[in-house]
This record gives C-alpha cells, sequence and structure tokens, in this order.
C-alpha cells in the first residue's frame, strides 16, 4: 500500500513562509508525478502544483511566484515552499500521486495564515 506522509504546516502571519515536506513510501518515486493539493473550508480541494519525474514543474495561478514545488528523489520526497503567504492560503494541504488511475493521499496538514 502507498504511503504518503505529510508534514510541516502550521500558524503563520501574512507574508510569512512555510515549507510542506511529503514522504513517500512503497512506489518508485523517481519515475512519478507528484502533487500539492489544497483544501478550504467550504471549499472544494484544488490542485496547487505538480512535479513530473523530469523535474518539470506547473502552478495555479494564484501561487505562481510565491510558492516552488521540489523534490529529492534520494529521500522519495516531495517539498512545497511557500512564501509570501497570504490568508486566502489557509486551508489543509495533501500531497498526491495517481497510480492506475488510483489517487493516494496524505493525510493532510493544516496552514493558517493569519491577517
Amino acid at each position: 500500500q502507498v504511503q504518503l506522509v505529510d508534514s510541516g504546516g502550521g500558524l503563520v502571519q501574512d507574508g510569512g513562509s512555510l515549507r510542506l515536506s511529503c514522504a513517500a513510501s512503497r512506489i518508485s518515486f523517481s519515475i512519478v508525478t507528484m502533487g500539492w493539493y489544497r483544501q478550504a473550508p467550504g471549499k472544494q480541494r484544488e490542485l496547487v502544483a505538480r512535479i513530473s519525474s523530469r523535474g518539470t514543474t506547473s502552478y495555479q495561478d494564484s501561487v505562481k511566484g510565491r510558492f516552488t514545488i521540489s523534490r529529492d528523489n534520494a529521500k522519495n520526497t516531495v517539498y512545497l515552499q511557500m512564501n509570501n503567504l497570504k490568508p486566502e492560503d489557509t486551508a489543509v494541504y495533501y500531497c498526491n500521486v495517481e497510480l492506475w488511475s488510483i489517487d493516494y493521499w496524505s493525510q493532510g496538514t493544516q496552514v493558517t495564515v493569519s491577517s
């Protein structure tokens, strides 16, 4: 069974920074695309950023220039560096991998940005 374990969330002030981590196990990490999603209260889960096995990245427009997704294949870990955080970034953040049309999710880590 695929396991994704995330960490790094917390409470920060407007303009602050956080770095999320997600450690994967029981998958061939280096060959899969990894993603970070978030879900705010009362809203649907949305894609924040994605990184391919080759390191190609893509971002939701609202986080471009502020968030950076990266991966360390030696550690089977994907990161999300979040700078200049805004109150509207408040959400539970999840990492994700899709394998054979099945989505696997981490447990979620709360990010709260106070104004």
